[in-house]
């Protein structure tokens, strides 16, 4: 499923790169706060969940080549955070659910 499929479906906001959405597929789902234990174990194509809007998760992000990041709790991306992301293609969306019910629902649809 693409990450405009999963943002429709989830009623997921965008917070940054909308355009890519429709070329990224989601094929996996990861939950993790500890940005260096996510490197070591999101898959390419999962979308990453996580309450860190920095800029180090979106180093993250492109290392791991996930297809997405979602700021669960209604957890803020900081500017530089957006910027980055941006500059990379890293799709950043975002919603008031948390990480267990956002996992759920994703379980579901892949």
């Amino acid at each position: 499923m693409t990450v405009k499929e999963l943002q429709e479906k989830l009623n997921l906001s965008f917070i940054c790169n909308e355009n890519l959405a429709e070329q990224k597929m989601v094929t996996g789902c990861y939950c993790g706060d500890l940005l260096s234990w996510v490197m070591s174990r999101a898959t390419d194509g999962d979308a990453w969940l996580t309450v860190m809007g920095n800029v180090t998760s979106i180093g993250v992000a492109v290392l791991a080549d996930v297809a997405c990041i979602i700021l669960t709790e209604n957890a803020p991306a900081d500017k530089d955070a957006v910027k980055r992301a941006e500059e990379n293609e890293v799709i950043i969306l975002g919603t008031e659910k948390n990480s267990y019910q956002v996992a759920v629902e994703i379980s579901k649809l892949i």
